[in-house]
């Protein structure tokens, strides 16, 4: 097979050209098949350093696959091909490569392709996922993801965490110089300032509830440091981090009953346009700011994620998992406060919903 050849087909969008010559040169099957592999991957080579448009890559990638189809190329082709364009390509084009991908998944998941392919698949969109910024390209990542979630079937192995890991890497950062803590009297000035609106801006209705109780630098870090439980909850069968623990939890929640949330008017309101919307808040990464605690402290959504982590961690402490570890028991006192701030949490959640 030439270069020729192949440009050929797809001067003409036809792959009969190629079928002509696979037809005509000797050899086995087996060797035209990675003559003609070895063909695609110096065309797409060449158009590469050319710097041809995305289209032209495409339509190498399609035409290969309809060789697969033809039974002239080998089913791992067009995932190989897929591969080298998005290890080549800048990301910004690598998004139209995988709008492309996306398109395709039917076909990936054909029985001629997806015992050849889900293997590229999974390392080509994990190459992907390395090279994008979690925080500045969080919809590109999203759809990686959700590829991947409509290509491999709920059982897919590489896509469960069978051992019951956690995600310790998750780490929360804060402050914990309380030296360069902002909170207290030069907290209070800047948020004095940042009130400061015109006449009329703002309704008596619309007007924010003031704080009920005073944020200081303790309840900033007892507040924060709880994610390093949610982030590993084994911590809790310690004994010193439990007590830990339930006092940081116990300040918690009495801040949350006691703190008042935003306008209840303006909440529902904000409510119901989510929902005709369709929108939905989500925090990706928690911000830590001291400048923000009291604003986060009368967001119901902020709230309503923590009391969430509370309930998936007491689910986590008195299930029966089975790469648990034997001595990770939960004493008698330890269930008795479980169960009761459960019933706290959702109290409180619920005081949030109205």
């Amino acid at each position: 097979f030439k270069p020729a050849s192949t440009r050929e087909a797809l001067h003409h969008k036809t792959l009969k050209p190629l079928l002509n010559a696979f037809n005509q040169i000797p050899g086995s099957e087996n060797e035209k098949k990675c003559t003609l592999d070895q063909t695609f991957r110096v065309v797409v080579e060449e158009e590469i350093i050319n710097k041809a448009p995305c289209e032209n890559l495409l339509a190498i990638i399609s035409l290969a696959i309809n060789g697969v189809t033809e039974g002239i190329c080998t089913a791992s082709t067009p995932f190989v091909l897929l591969g080298d364009v998005l290890d080549c390509l800048p990301l910004d084009q690598c998004d139209k490569i995988f709008t492309f991908v996306e398109k395709n998944v039917a076909t990936w998941k054909s029985n001629m392709f997806y015992s050849a392919g889900k293997n590229y698949l999974l390392r080509m969109c994990n190459d992907l996922l390395r090279r994008l910024s979690k925080s500045q390209n969080t919809v590109f990542c999203g759809r990686i993801q959700l590829f991947l979630a409509r290509l491999f079937p709920l059982s897919e192995k590489s896509g469960l965490n069978l051992q019951s890991q956690f995600n310790l890497e998750n780490v929360t950062v804060f402050n914990t110089n309380e030296h360069e803590s902002t909170l207290g009297q030069k907290h209070s000035e800047d948020r004095e300032e940042g009130m400061d609106v015109e006449e009329g801006e703002m309704g008596d209705d619309e007007a924010p509830t003031s704080c009920s109780i005073p944020i200081d630098y303790n309840l900033y870090r007892k507040f924060w440091s709880l994610q390093d439980y949610f982030r590993n909850p084994v911590q809790c069968y310690e004994k010193v981090s439990w007590k830990t623990f339930l006092k940081y939890s116990e300040e918690v929640l009495a801040v949350f009953k006691s703190y008042k949330l935003d306008d209840t008017q303006a909440s529902r309101k904000k409510l119901e346009e989510l929902k005709t919307g369709g929108e939905h808040v989500y925090f990706a990464k928690f911000l830590t700011s001291e400048k923000l605690m009291d604003l986060q402290l009368s967001d119901s959504n902020f709230r309503r994620h923590i009391l969430l982590q509370y309930l998936i961690l007491f689910q986590y402490l008195k299930g029966q998992v089975k790469f648990k570890s034997s001595n990770y028991v939960l004493t008698d006192e330890q269930s008795l406060w479980i169960e009761d701030t459960t019933k706290a949490v959702y109290q409180v959640g619920t005081i949030v919903l109205l």
